[in-house]
């Protein structure tokens, strides 16, 4: 098992989200990588939060809802990591809402920081 700090970490920054709250905390490396279900690809804290803001700014609400989360803690790499699964159902400034299932791997460095966060989402209709 990993260190559970890591994985309070990654409840506050999904809390954040909800919140609209993206500058609440400061747990990302300089160097942090984003994977997102697109498959694109942003590299650094400033781009990520530029880019994480945008789009949540486009929003008018966005509920979780947590389903399980796991610290773990990989012997052969030395890496920390948090896995969660939730949901998520986001309104846009239009009207439109969209729901998701969600899959996360959170990457922590030694220095307690995100280094690197890989997630994978599937979207239902109603």
């Amino acid at each position: 098992m990993g260190n559970p700090a890591y994985a309070d970490i990654v409840l506050d920054i999904w809390k954040d989200w909800d919140d609209n709250e993206l500058k609440r905390h400061d747990y990302f490396a300089d160097t942090v990588t984003m994977w997102m279900p697109d498959g694109s690809v942003t590299h650094g804290k400033a781009n990520n939060l530029e880019m994480a803001m945008k789009y949540r700014g486009s929003m008018t609400s966005s509920k979780s809802n947590l389903h399980a989360w796991v610290p773990l803690y990989s012997t052969d790499t030395r890496d920390n990591f948090v896995c969660v699964w939730g949901s998520e159902e986001d309104t846009f400034a239009d009207g439109r809402v969209e729901k998701r299932e969600l899959n996360e791997v959170w990457w922590f460095n030694k220095d307690g920081k995100v280094s690197m966060m890989r997630q994978w989402n599937a979207k239902f209709d109603e």
